[in-house]
């Protein structure tokens, strides 16, 4: 999922709902957003009213999970398992799910790593680093 900034991320996501809910044929990335959503039922409300939801920051400060960038990053682990990239990812992958109750939940294990890594890459103003990202998933497993 290429996108360049909040609102075409956001908006993917509203036109995703949109093509399920209207049972339209969906491209294969807009399959897994699909599923992703599915999996949150807890955020269907956000997609429903495009206008309330759009312009939100869900402050982390006023105890607000972002619906975007949770389903974003469950989507994001499932393009690096699939890809195996960063190279490694998959057999992490697999350490967890011995440990997990389903993918969902390895992948919940999985966000934890990912969120550190990109918010120490944005603190530092440089990509991720791809064996931090790898250490803390093997120590997850």
């Amino acid at each position: 999922m290429f996108v360049q900034d909040r609102d075409e991320a956001r908006s993917y996501f509203y036109q995703v709902w949109s093509k399920q809910k209207n049972k339209l044929p969906l491209e294969p990335i807009e399959a897994i957003i699909s599923d992703v959503i599915m999996e949150h039922p807890e955020y269907h409300h956000y997609l429903e009213v495009e206008e309330s939801s759009k312009e939100n920051d869900f402050s982390p400060e006023q105890n607000e999970t972002n619906p975007f960038l949770h389903m974003g990053m469950h989507i994001a682990l499932k393009e690096q398992v699939s890809s195996n990239r960063p190279t490694g990812i998959n057999d992490a992958y697999k350490k967890i799910m011995t440990k997990s109750s389903s993918t969902h939940d390895a992948e919940h294990k999985m966000m934890e790593c990912l969120g550190r890594i990109l918010w120490e890459a944005q603190r530092n103003n440089a990509l991720p680093n791809d064996d931090d990202y790898l250490e803390c998933l093997n120590k997850a497993s």
